[in-house]
């Protein structure tokens, strides 16, 4: 019964966090553009494929939001009440954006960038992806907070 629960769960945060990247992260993203805290070059919900597999780009975000869904709801969808919330914003927010500012990079061989303002920036785009995967997954039963 345990393990029928975490395959059901990391389906829910897998979904959760796939949703939440196409909502949450683009919303927050197109406000950051319309705001002009972003360069118009770098739109929100973007089709230019990436490589090896060619899909778009957004597609490929959508994934890895699902992936960090899953893992994250392994150990953060047992938390109870506001706690609950504020932990899918808080984990959210700082989790991928220090992976996607310091080790990502490093894997594509590319430089490391400024801290400030993409650790901003990405706080908020992550925050707001958080609270949207923590909201599917409440929203889907995968949790009693």
């Amino acid at each position: 019964m345990h393990s029928l629960w975490t395959i059901r769960l990391l389906a829910l945060g897998f979904l959760a966090g796939f949703a939440a990247t196409l909502t949450f992260h683009q919303a927050v993203w197109y406000l950051l553009n319309l705001a002009a805290v972003l360069p118009p070059g770098r739109p929100a919900w973007p089709l230019t494929p990436v490589p090896p597999l060619d899909v778009p780009h957004i597609i490929s975000m959508a994934f890895w939001g699902g992936l960090w869904g899953a893992v994250l709801a392994l150990f953060l969808a047992r938390i109870q009440g506001a706690a609950y919330w504020i932990a899918w914003i808080v984990v959210g927010a700082v989790a991928p954006s220090l992976v996607a500012m310091y080790i990502v990079p490093l894997i594509k061989g590319l430089p490391i960038g400024a801290f400030w303002p993409r650790a901003g920036i990405a706080a908020m785009v992550n925050g707001a992806w958080g609270f949207g995967t923590g909201l599917f997954i409440w929203g889907l039963g995968g949790t009693r907070a």
